[in-house]
């Protein structure tokens, strides 16, 4: 694999099989949840992108730099420590939501979770929801 390739290309294994091997009964509780919400509110199936994180829908980027791929638009990957869910566009625009999200860590595109039960989850939808819309302006379908 080149440099230039995105390290987190689609896989064919199937989430739900995935889910079913999590370890952890709650990490596997909430992935499941987290399956049917992002299925719900992205209208896509799921698929895998790499070997752990489970991504609904797709978009072609291209950076000025000439590196161009295809990625997911949302997704999340059940991890030992928690949730990892995966907002495209970042969390930067969002704080307003994430203010009444609950517990929670953050990267650029990352949100950590440690259980659902530590968050709102309709402050949670409404997160993945505004980042669907963001894809959608930036990336029509």
């Amino acid at each position: 694999m080149s440099d230039s390739e995105n390290t987190t290309a689609a896989a064919d294994i199937e989430p739900e099989a995935f889910i079913a091997a999590v370890e952890h009964k709650v990490r596997r509780a909430d992935a499941r949840i987290l399956l049917e919400m992002m299925r719900r509110l992205s209208g896509e199936e799921p698929r895998m992108w790499g070997p752990s994180i489970i991504g609904f829908g797709t978009y072609h980027y291209k950076y000025e730099s000439g590196r161009e791929g295809d990625s997911m638009r949302t997704g999340f990957s059940p991890r030992k420590s928690g949730q990892v869910i995966y907002i495209m566009p970042g969390y930067a625009n969002y704080t307003l939501i994430l203010d009444r999200l609950g517990k929670f860590k953050e990267g650029k595109s990352c949100l950590y979770i440690t259980k659902l039960a530590d968050v709102d989850l309709d402050v949670l939808e409404e997160l993945i929801q505004a980042g669907l819309d963001d894809m959608a302006r930036k990336y029509p379908k």
